[in-house]
């Protein structure tokens, strides 16, 4: 039976490759018909949800149907990850992901649900952010070098806080650490608004946060001392980035909306096509701004899948290197 199958294909003018391409071709056709879910990993009103939310907006106008967002935290985000590689390949279900769900978490757990370079297959970019260096305006400091100097010379060493073991937070002033060649101590908290939140009390010296604590770094209230990106920060044009003092050092956050491996081209090339799109629309990168100084992310699936190959390599070196571990 399966011979004469395979006979009738070749005589249609069928091959099995060319079988696939029609199915996912003629997917591509109906596509969307009903609404489709984005997964956001955190609870409502962090920065991966508002930018979820103001895309997915952008996106149901764009395809005709309601984009749903779905917030499934816990897990550090490995639980939504694993929602959606296992759903049905067939654009009905992305997933917002924060960079450290693909490229940091598989070399903090000794076990991942999810092995995401092979069963999540990038779709578009959705945002970029930075991180600030702050210290507690009590602290005698006023420049990173003066930050450096101080942390080599102190006694007790200087603590810092982070968002949790293996949290971007805890990341970045490892590199810090290693480029400087200072001694820090690590006092996780549960979450990066608790650890501001304690760089302001004076409970450490010094957090990287993100361009969210603009209000707080304004009100006085923490003293921003130099910021992560490859350039300085459109939020803080003044203040000189980490790498003008050790070339080399970047630390981007960035967002991106992923699918189930196996989800058909023609859809992953729509969606990327539509995101980009609403990405480069003025209100939408002033809602971005607003939501706490984020960039629209824009760019093709190729250049995303070897952004992400790179940063996944660059993180696994620094945490085997330093031997961070999760909670």
């Amino acid at each position: 039976m399966r011979f004469l199958l395979a006979v009738a294909w070749l005589v249609a003018g069928f091959t099995p490759a060319a079988l696939a391409q029609t199915t996912g071709q003629s997917a591509f056709q109906g596509y969307p018909n009903r609404p489709i879910k984005l997964v956001v990993p955190i609870p409502p009103g962090g920065a991966p949800d508002i930018a979820g939310r103001v895309l997915a907006e952008k996106l149901a106008l764009a395809l005709g149907q309601p984009v749903v967002v779905e917030n499934r935290a816990g897990s550090n985000g490995n639980i939504a990850s694993e929602l959606v590689a296992r759903a049905p390949a067939d654009g009905y279900t992305l997933l917002a992901s924060a960079d450290s769900m693909i490229a940091i978490n598989p070399h903090l757990y000794a076990r991942m649900p999810v092995d995401t370079l092979r069963e999540l297959v990038p779709v578009s970019g959705l945002a970029t952010n930075e991180w600030v260096l702050a210290v507690n305006p009590s602290l005698p400091v006023r420049t990173l070098r003066e930050f450096i100097d101080l942390a080599k010379k102190s006694n007790p060493v200087l603590a810092y806080a982070s968002g949790g073991n293996g949290s971007q937070h805890q990341i970045a002033m490892e590199m810090l650490k290693q480029r400087a060649g200072i001694n820090l101590l690590h006092v996780p908290y549960k979450g990066g608004s608790p650890a501001t939140t304690a760089a302001v009390a004076g409970e450490v010296a010094a957090v990287f946060s993100g361009t969210s604590s603009a209000g707080q770094i304004r009100a006085g209230k923490l003293r921003a001392l130099a910021s992560t990106g490859r350039k300085r920060s459109e939020q803080f044009p003044d203040l000189p980035t980490i790498g003008e003092l050790y070339p080399g050092y970047e630390l981007v956050i960035w967002l991106a909306i992923y699918a189930p491996a196996g989800t058909p081209d023609a859809i992953l090339n729509r969606l990327n096509a539509e995101a980009n799109k609403a990405l480069a629309l003025p209100d939408l990168k002033a809602r971005f701004a607003a939501a706490g100084g984020l960039d629209p992310y824009l760019t093709s699936r190729e250049d995303l899948a070897a952004h992400i190959r790179a940063e996944h390599d660059k993180f696994g070196k620094l945490i085997r290197a330093v031997g961070i571990k999760a909670d």
